[in-house]
């Protein structure tokens, strides 16, 4: 527990409160926080995926069906339960309900993945299908379910306001995107057999070393350009972030027996704060900032002590259960 606070939560903590003192003191703004997201996520992650699943085997792809399969169900039936939750609050529309689901029901596998998985299992393959996967299933499955949701309430509330826009626009643009395209161009790489030429790592190597790093220091500007305000709709969605969606995950990993380093790797990942491209959307669409930013905040606090707690149960669980 400790390595993972030294190694995995202080570095972060670190980082972030440099990113957000520099935006307190006006050094970068919330226009520069979004510009260092699009160099992570269309640069420096996309980079990351790719190299590192070339350069696992057909047989790793293969034993990692029950983690797609245990994320893809879990992820989004945690999303779906944050999105009808938060229906049934007075007041709330379906706008607000979707933008919560993008928010308290996705991990931020693409800023927090590499930087909090890595320092506690090791710069491997395996590392890289775990954000992989997650981030497929958040950026290529949720984010097109919770656009969808937003446009028909948008629609409902002011008809013709998203110009009937097609149900599969939002998937086609999310699959667009380098960091959805990327790792399933490597996987298909892998299941052809190609084989990856070992000096052409080093040239995505370089702009891979960023992601970490910048997401983080992102991370902290776009924090300091937010007002929190704190509620009880911003508590729960943290407790549904932090507490059911890791649980659903363990839960659902025990029963399908999963592999234990995959079940531990995906149990954190679960565990991540709430994905910072929701806060982006909300904002966009001026539909549940404050709240939504509040829940981020406190979520990203809370994971501090959440992160090495999910770990030792699931080590506890996987070893009781002869994992």
């Amino acid at each position: 527990m400790l390595h993972v606070i030294l190694y995995a939560i202080v570095p972060i903590i670190v980082v972030m409160l440099a990113g957000y003192i520099s935006g307190k003191c006006k050094i970068f703004d919330g226009d520069d926080a979004k510009k260092f997201n699009k160099v992570v996520l269309d640069y420096a992650l996309p980079a990351a995926l790719f190299v590192s699943i070339v350069q696992s085997s057909r047989e790793m792809l293969a034993a990692d069906v029950k983690l797609s399969l245990v994320s893809l169900v879990g992820i989004m039936g945690c999303f779906m339960l944050t999105y009808y939750v938060f229906r049934i609050f007075k007041g709330n529309t379906g706008a607000d309900a979707a933008v919560s689901a993008l928010i308290s029901g996705s991990p931020t596998i693409g800023f927090l993945g590499f930087a909090v998985l890595e320092p506690i299992f090791g710069t491997t393959p395996a590392v890289a299908l775990v954000v992989a996967i997650v981030g497929i299933v958040v950026n290529a499955v949720g984010i097109p379910v919770g656009l969808s949701l937003m446009n028909a309430s948008l629609e409902k509330q002011n008809p013709g306001s998203t110009k009937g826009q097609s149900a599969w626009t939002p998937v086609i643009h999310a699959l667009e995107q380098p960091v959805a395209w990327a790792p399933i161009l490597a996987v298909v790489w892998v299941v052809v057999g190609i084989p990856w030429p070992a000096w052409l790592s080093p040239s995505f190597d370089l702009i891979k070393g960023a992601n970490a790093s910048m997401a983080v220091f992102s991370a902290g500007i776009t924090l300091s350009a937010v007002k929190v305000d704190i509620n009880w709709q911003a508590i729960l969605g943290s407790i549904l972030k932090m507490v059911v969606m890791p649980a659903v995950i363990l839960i659902l990993g025990l029963v399908f027996k999963m592999d234990a380093l995959n079940l531990k790797m995906l149990v954190v990942a679960a565990a991540l704060p709430p994905a910072f491209s929701g806060i982006i959307i909300a904002d966009e669409y001026d539909t549940y900032v404050a709240t939504g930013t509040t829940s981020l905040t406190l979520s990203v606090i809370l994971f501090v002590g959440f992160c090495p707690l999910w770990l030792w149960i699931t080590e506890m669980c996987t070893h009781s259960y002869g994992f």
